[in-house]
């Protein structure tokens, strides 16, 4: 287990809690400081090599001209170096004649080398010697004497001022690569600051910017640029989910207001003029009510959670089998509560023309407006990538929109198309016009003249069925039915491989 040390730790958070100017400024300060300083200490090192370079010069020309005389016959005590010193880079040149294990020859002192500078030597290397009178380089050259006996000849010389101007060197590259570290610093620190003016300017305008108003967008196609577009594009979708959110408020206000007030008012009534013939149809209009506000909560929660995105994972849903469920629980709505909330199943036209019609004409104020037979039509297995709450909620909000506008029939197709699922709901009632086909999968909107809830729902079941089926990436449409009435059509994903395996498998059952 890595365990981070409390040094690293404290500097990491010191770090993070450092401005982006600063943190800029900092790498690039040290990343600068780095490489000056890397090139200061290869300068310095260029300059030892370039003075033992110039002295290797000097020292092979001497020990070659010591070599040839050695060869001529000339004592190896005889052997001495030419006068004058080289152009003031080192001493007097002195040469030493010794034989191959190091042991001198000329009768002069020991030799300042140990055995691994003179194989070195002897291979034809130069070293540099570090004494107590200063550094001194040597060059070693092999020869033969007039007997035939090899002996090495040594060529030195002391460099003087060597280690000052290497310290010298090193001291003010040294400092000019300082120098030039903390220019390159406080540049970074000016292009930085120079560079985020801009979205420092930025951030002010979306300080002061008031709702509505955008961001100025850079002329320069930069990441600026884009940054200013990407915000104003989330400042239209803030202001979109406001006003959305506002209006969705209201209106949720207002429709949660009229069923509570209605209760309210049978309530006071019932009790500031108690009446046992009125106990009945007062606690009908109470248990009404109470459903329809039931119905208007789970609706404003099933949206809530769908605008939030918390839908469970798609699985393979027998839409065909959810279909019949609905059916079911939808027939089992009682006939008292369909007919107190349905409307007239007749358009506004035909009312006008019925109240202009003879009494006789007319139909009795006390007719039933009947309850609808749901017909089912699946002629193979349809199987929908969704969820099984998600299907039964959208089948349940439209069979009771179709029941609630029915004059007879609804009838309920679920239809393969390709690699999606078709649910189609028909109705013979009123229908909807044309222009507001697509208005009516807004939220809390009704065809009806008021919204004093005549025709019992609050306008969200539609907008439910909408936000359901396009969050799993299909699509709802309304249209005509065959006879005159509405026609919802919900697509879904279809789990094709499951639809196969179930048509492969229903012969065997």
């Amino acid at each position: 287990m890595n365990r981070r040390m409390p040094g690293a730790t404290a500097l990491s958070d010191w770090w993070v809690r450092r401005s982006l100017r600063v943190r800029i400024t900092i790498a690039v300060g040290g990343v600068a400081l780095l490489a000056l300083g890397a090139l200061a200490w290869l300068a310095t090192g260029l300059i030892g090599i370039t003075i033992t370079g110039a002295v290797d010069v000097e020292l092979a020309r001497a020990a070659a001209a010591a070599t040839g005389r050695l060869s001529a016959g000339v004592p190896e005590d005889s052997v001495t170096p030419p006068e004058g010193s080289m152009d003031g880079i080192s001493g007097q040149i002195t040469i030493r004649v010794s034989d191959t294990a190091g042991r001198p020859l000329d009768d002069g002192p020991p030799l300042p080398l140990d055995t691994p500078l003179l194989r070195r030597l002897a291979g034809g290397d130069s070293v540099t010697v570090y004494g107590p009178d200063g550094p001194s380089r040597w060059l070693g050259v092999v020869a033969t004497a007039m007997d035939g006996s090899p002996r090495l000849v040594l060529a030195g010389a002391d460099l003087v001022g060597y280690s000052s101007v290497l310290r010298r060197g090193a001291i003010g590259l040294g400092l000019a690569a300082l120098l030039a570290g903390l220019a390159v610093g406080l540049a970074a620190l000016i292009a930085v600051r120079l560079a985020l003016r801009p979205v420092d300017r930025m951030r002010t305008a979306a300080v002061s910017l008031p709702p509505g108003e955008r961001l100025p967008v850079p002329p320069a196609n930069d990441e600026l640029r884009a940054l200013a577009v990407e915000l104003n594009e989330l400042l239209a979708r803030r202001d979109t989910a406001s006003a959305r959110l506002a209006r969705f408020t209201g209106d949720a206000a207002h429709e949660l207001r009229s069923p509570v007030a209605v209760i309210r008012a049978q309530a006071e009534v019932a009790v500031m003029h108690p009446d046992p013939l009125l106990a009945e149809d007062t606690l009908r209009s109470v248990a009404t009510e109470a459903a329809r506000l039931s119905e208007l909560v789970s609706d404003l929660l099933a949206l809530a959670r769908a605008d939030a995105g918390a839908r469970p994972p798609a699985t393979a849903v027998d839409l065909v089998a959810e279909a019949a469920k609905a059916i079911g629980r939808a027939e089992q709505v009682p006939t008292d509560l369909l007919a107190a909330s349905k409307p007239a199943w007749q358009d506004y036209t035909e009312i006008e023309a019925a109240e202009a019609a003879p009494a006789s004409e007319q139909a009795p104020d006390d007719a039933d407006p009947g309850v609808p037979v749901f017909i089912l039509t699946a002629p193979v297995p349809a199987v929908a990538a969704a969820s099984p709450g998600e299907v039964a909620l959208v089948l349940d909000n439209l069979l009771a929109n179709a029941r609630r506008y029915a004059r007879t029939r609804v009838w309920v197709s679920v239809l393969p198309a390709g690699r999606s699922v078709r649910l189609v709901v028909d109705d013979d009632g009123p229908g909807v016009p044309e222009e507001d086909r697509k208005r009516v999968f807004d939220r809390f909107t009704r065809l009806e003249a008021d919204r004093g809830g005549r025709s019992g729902g609050a306008g969200l079941g539609l907008a439910l069925v909408s936000a359901l089926v396009t969050g799993r990436s299909g699509v709802v449409r309304m249209g005509v039915s065959p006879d005159g009435g509405a026609r919802v059509e919900a697509r879904w994903p279809g789990a094709a491989s499951i639809v196969v395996q179930t048509i492969r498998q229903e012969p065997s059952s």
